[in-house]
């Protein structure tokens, strides 16, 4: 047991742990009301959360003392997997929710496969991305781009323009820390930008994501319509001052004037009940796991281990801008949950095993100064990371 604690790392394992526990609480607080009012109990979903976070604890650990060699061998499996199941979400299994069919109803347990997905997608991408099986120099471009594709495509399919956008901002993070050509770069956001304006003018995107994206231009032009959610969500988390009105005391939330407000918008709460005191500190932590992830990333022996902990963190940051831009009219409402905090088994268990991937890595890593232009806190490389680390034996 004690060797067990010595291998976790507590920069990482403590900030996690505390959002969990947030999260616990403000999840009881947006749904305690409601449940009271329909007669049933009002514990519900604290215990559901509480298995969650737990449950995620358990993977996180797990995948912790794995080691980054285990990670390696099971990608692949794990990586097909998940595609199996983002495709069994678009037959009859699937269930709609919000306008997308993203979830799998099996023997009344609901998941989620695109939350799996985003760690998946990673591990495959830092495998791809990192030292090529025939020592020849450079990432495996292609293979990456299509591996980014298979999910990618499924997940709009459902549709969930969300998670669509933090796979493709995680996967363009990882060609640019993996030294993909600057051309090459160049060329793929412009295959984006063209593809984002053709779903537009051809009119693929669906009613509602439209709506949403006019609604985010100007949240105020229809308060009571579409744009009811973030109009009602910048007074919720505006409303608690500096200290907040007191865990389980928001008028807002008691009201259940914000819809989903235990899910995407959990960031209301903090912000009416813990005040901004409260939501500054969910930032903290959430910085402070960012922060640990690029240290990570810089200190990593191998490009597998620099690709899978860069990849972590330009998920978790996506993520968290997007939810938090959806409360505060920074970005559009597009149905992301808040890392560690929000309501939902699959998304707590996927980011704590993202931690443990963190974890994994750390556990072979290197002085900060044994790697070109690696620095503390922060991730940088004089050249393409191919050839700037090949070998433990080009450390010395």
């Amino acid at each position: 047991m004690v060797s067990v604690v010595r291998r976790l790392d507590w920069r990482v394992f403590v900030p996690v742990t505390a959002l969990g526990v947030l999260g616990v609480l403000l999840v009881w607080s947006a749904t305690r009301p409601r449940m009271q009012v329909a007669g049933q109990d009002p514990q519900t979903y604290l215990k559901s959360q509480i298995v969650h976070v737990l449950v995620g604890l358990t993977v996180m650990t797990a995948l912790a003392l794995a080691g980054p060699a285990a990670l390696r061998a099971w990608t692949l499996p794990a990586y097909a997997v998940c595609l199996l199941g983002l495709a069994a979400v678009l037959t009859p299994l699937g269930r709609t929710a919000n306008g997308a069919q993203s979830w799998l109803s099996l023997g009344g347990l609901d998941l989620q496969p695109s939350e799996p997905a985003k760690v998946a997608l990673v591990l495959m991408l830092a495998v791809l991305l990192g030292d090529r099986a025939d020592g020849r120099r450079g990432p495996r471009v292609l293979p990456a781009l299509v591996a980014a594709a298979l999910p990618l495509g499924l997940i709009m399919a459902q549709p969930d323009l969300g998670t669509a956008m933090i796979m493709v901002v995680t996967a363009g993070g990882m060609l640019v820390v993996a030294g993909v050509r600057r051309r090459v770069l160049l060329l793929l956001a412009g295959a984006g930008v063209g593809a984002a304006a053709a779903a537009w003018f051809l009119g693929l995107l669906r009613p509602h994501q439209v709506q949403r994206l006019l609604t985010f231009a100007d949240p105020m032009a229809d308060p009571q319509g579409a744009g009811y959610n973030a109009a009602q969500a910048l007074v919720t988390v505006g409303s608690g001052g500096l200290f907040g009105r007191g865990l389980f005391r928001g008028e807002q939330t008691g009201g259940r004037f914000v819809p989903e407000q235990h899910t995407d918008f959990v960031f209301t709460i903090a912000g009416e009940e813990l005040g901004f005191a409260g939501a500054a500190l969910i930032l903290v932590l959430l910085w402070a796991v960012l922060r640990r992830a690029l240290r990570i990333a810089g200190e990593s022996l191998t490009p597998f281990g620099t690709l899978a902990a860069a990849g972590i963190a330009c998920w978790l940051a996506t993520q968290t801008f997007i939810n938090v831009g959806m409360v505060l009219g920074l970005a559009p409402i597009v149905g992301v949950p808040l890392p560690f905090v929000s309501y939902g088994g699959s998304s707590i268990v996927a980011c704590m095993a993202a931690a443990g991937v963190l974890i994994a890595v750390h556990r072979e890593r290197v002085r900060p100064s044994a790697l070109p232009g690696a620095f503390p806190g922060t991730f940088t490389r004089s050249a393409p990371l191919a050839r700037s680390v090949r070998s433990p034996a080009g450390l010395r």
